[in-house]
């Protein structure tokens, strides 16, 4: 089963989150109606997808999630902009 690697936002190069999970779409809707209200993305209005990767296991996408969350901020924005120069919301392209 597929499992993603995701970067949401509230505007573009703002607080960034990074997450993991094998339900892309209904994840990134649970952040975009803040089903859990007291969390980070819910308090910083972190709804806008701005970058997700595929992975082949949960194994590889949580190793990965783990690496990128040490990366400095300035690599973050990079890897957003090389595949989403505008920041656009992504969401809408999530194939299910």
């Amino acid at each position: 089963m597929k499992h993603y690697v995701y970067i949401i936002t509230n505007k573009p190069k703002g607080v960034l989150y990074i997450g993991e999970t094998k339900r892309l779409k209904i994840r990134i809707y649970q952040h975009r109606t803040k089903v859990h209200p007291t969390t980070f993305s819910a308090r910083y209005n972190l709804d806008k997808l701005v970058y997700f990767e595929v992975h082949p296991t949960e194994a590889a996408a949580k190793l990965r999630e783990k690496h990128m969350k040490k990366w400095n901020r300035v690599w973050k924005i990079e890897l957003i902009e090389k595949i989403n120069p505008q920041w656009k919301d992504l969401y809408e392209e999530i194939k299910v």
